[in-house]
Order: C-alpha cells, then sequence, then structure tokens
C-alpha cells in the first residue's frame, strides 16, 4: 500500500450525496471515495463501463460541481468513474477537498517510506471510514510510525485504531495536531478500553 496513486484518495465519514445522469435518466448516488482524477459511489440506475454520465455533487458546503465523467469500473451498483479534463472542474474539486479536509469531514491516509521506515500520514478527519485502510497498512504493508501532524477532528473510532496501532502493532505514534494530541491525552484518561 506504499503511495503508488497519482492522486491522493478522499475518503469521507459520512458519504456525499450526488446526482447523476446517464441515458436520459437522473438517479441518486453516494460518493464513497473521490480524488483529483476521479471518483467511487454507489449508484441506483445502472451505468454502463466506457460511457458518460453526468455527475452533480457538493461537498458539505461547497459550490455545487457539475461534471462529467467517463465510467471505468463496476462492481453491483458501485462505480468508478474517472473525471472528463477542465480546468474550471478541477480547481473546483480542489478547493471542495480542501475544505472538506480542513471541517475534518474528509480524510486522506498514506503510506510512505522514509529513510526504511514506513510511516501512515493522516489528514482530515480520524474516523471509523479509514479503518479498512487503516487495518490494511498495519497488518499487510507493516507501519512503524503513524504522522497525525495533518488530523482537523477527532472521532471516537479513529482514537479506536490508534490504540490497535500502538498496542497490538508496535506503532509510535509520530507528529500530532493539537485536536489529535487534545483527544488522545483525554482518552488515555478513560477507563476501559477504545479499541473495538
Amino acid at each position: 500500500m506504499l503511495e503508488q496513486r497519482r492522486h491522493q484518495r478522499i475518503r469521507f465519514g459520512v458519504p456525499p450525496r450526488a446526482k447523476v445522469g446517464f441515458g436520459g435518466k437522473i438517479g441518486e448516488a453516494c460518493i464513497e471515495n473521490l480524488s483529483m482524477s476521479g471518483l467511487m459511489m454507489h449508484c441506483d440506475i445502472p451505468l454502463e463501463i466506457g460511457q458518460s454520465a453526468g455527475c452533480e455533487f457538493s461537498l458539505f458546503g461547497s459550490p455545487v460541481m457539475d461534471v462529467s465523467v467517463t465510467v471505468v469500473s463496476r462492481l453491483g451498483d458501485l462505480y468508478g468513474a474517472r473525471f472528463q479534463a477542465g480546468l474550471i472542474n478541477q480547481v473546483v474539486i480542489e478547493d471542495a477537498i480542501r475544505g472538506a479536509l480542513a471541517s475534518g469531514k474528509a480524510s486522506i491516509l498514506s503510506v510512505h517510506e522514509v529513510g526504511g521506515r514506513k510511516i501512515m500520514r493522516i489528514a482530515g478527519g480520524l474516523n471509523g471510514s479509514l479503518r479498512n485502510d487503516f487495518m490494511h497498512a498495519l497488518t499487510r504493508v507493516g507501519v512503524d510510525e503513524i504522522d497525525l501532524a495533518g488530523v482537523t477532528q477527532v472521532e471516537q473510532a479513529g482514537l479506536a485504531l490508534c490504540v490497535v496501532a500502538t498496542e497490538r502493532h508496535g506503532a509510535v505514534l509520530g507528529e500530532q495536531s493539537v485536536c489529535f494530541a487534545e483527544a488522545w491525552k483525554f482518552a488515555l484518561t478513560l477507563p476501559g478500553n477504545l479499541a473495538v
């Protein structure tokens, strides 16, 4: 899981809603994840791989984005779609992602090798939506340190992941944002175990 993607994948604690237009039909969708190059969404109307669709969404109060996408993958009602080129769309999407990360409503998890050590970096919200990627990094890739300097919001499920990382996998907590440091300090004073 060492970061090889051209654009980082953004996950959401609460998936944003979207409207999708395809073949004369309008459907509802939930965005599973998003990057600067595309998105993954659950959609209630069937889409076709290789075909274009319209997608309209807003990220937690951002201006509404109306983008054209090309469907590139499908698994049941889960579709991968690549944004069709457009500089204005790219700027609007980048601004919306930046705002969602700053508010903690979106998250980025990446793993980098630095000086022979594997460092997991988390930016935005530290929450349960990161569980699959977090546990994959811990159990399959191996993580020496977790950099939490970019965390902007903390939920109990995110703290529980850090407990698992430190107590069961020997990961060390590295740099920490103020909000994470305060939440972690408070969590350590509570009786019982946060781990799920």
